[in-house]
């Protein structure tokens, strides 16, 4: 059982950045592809990133590409989701979510196994 805890979120302008963690624990990390999803008051919960175990392969939601990146370390068993050029629209909690596997384009919620709490994001214009 892998569990898994968001951090990093917060009230930011638009234009900002902000950094996500999600630090994982009760599982071989390095085995897992890591996903971040956000939902927004109202809305589905969306896809934004995945990346594959060793860091090497990499998918972003066409709404996020170019601001957005994905990374992890797997010595501390920690992945990151770095904001950049923040907009109104980006308000959501994000999720961060381990799938066991290798494949990494996964943009289903229900083709990930494990799923943190959530942080909440939210940029004013």
């Amino acid at each position: 059982q892998v569990q898994l805890v968001e951090s990093g979120g917060g009230l930011v302008q638009a234009g900002g950045s902000l950094r996500l963690s999600c630090a994982a624990s009760g599982g071989t990390f390095s085995s897992y592809v890591m996903g971040w999803f956000r939902q927004a008051l109202g809305k589905e919960r969306e896809f934004v990133a995945a990346l594959s175990w060793n860091g090497g392969d990499t998918y972003y939601a066409d709404s996020v590409k170019g601001r957005f990146t994905i990374s992890r370390d797997n010595a501390k068993n920690t992945v990151f989701l770095q904001l950049n050029s923040l907009k109104p629209e980006d308000t959501a909690v994000y999720y961060c979510a381990a799938a066991r596997g290798y494949y990494t384009r996964r943009t289903y919620y229900d083709q990930y196994d494990y799923w943190g709490q959530g942080t909440q994001v939210t940029v004013s214009s």
